[in-house]
């Protein structure tokens, strides 16, 4: 069986962001993970549908280790710090974006997360 491709976007849930702002910082990690992946990547990516996947820590310092786990691995991420026009300081860190990537892989390091709801 081929290895099925995803994105995850892991988002700070300690920020208590309106639903909108945090649908527009889904939408930025979603796009700089796409752009950071490689052109093989993003073929069959698109080519499989597009499966993302947007779980929820704690903390900064959570969503930081999880960062530094998927580099570990040799994944792709990317960080979305906010432009500050809105709710939060500029510059604040709301979301992490890993992949697109084998699914098996990003599980290794995002397996236990909780979905956002």
């Amino acid at each position: 069986m081929k290895n099925e491709l995803k994105q995850v976007i892991v988002v700070r849930d300690d920020l208590k962001l309106s639903r909108g702002k945090l649908a527009v910082q889904v939408a930025h990690a979603a796009v700089i993970g796409y752009i950071r992946s490689s052109p093989d990547l993003r073929r069959r990516w698109l080519d499989e549908g597009q499966k993302k996947i947007v779980l929820k820590v704690k903390s900064l310092e959570e969503l930081m280790g999880v960062r530094v786990r998927a580099e570990t691995l040799g994944l792709v991420t990317g960080v979305v710090q906010d432009a500050g026009l809105t709710e939060i300081p500029p510059g604040t860190v709301t979301a992490i974006v890993i992949g697109p990537d084998e699914e098996r892989k990003i599980d290794r390091v995002t397996g236990n997360l909780p979905l956002l709801k």
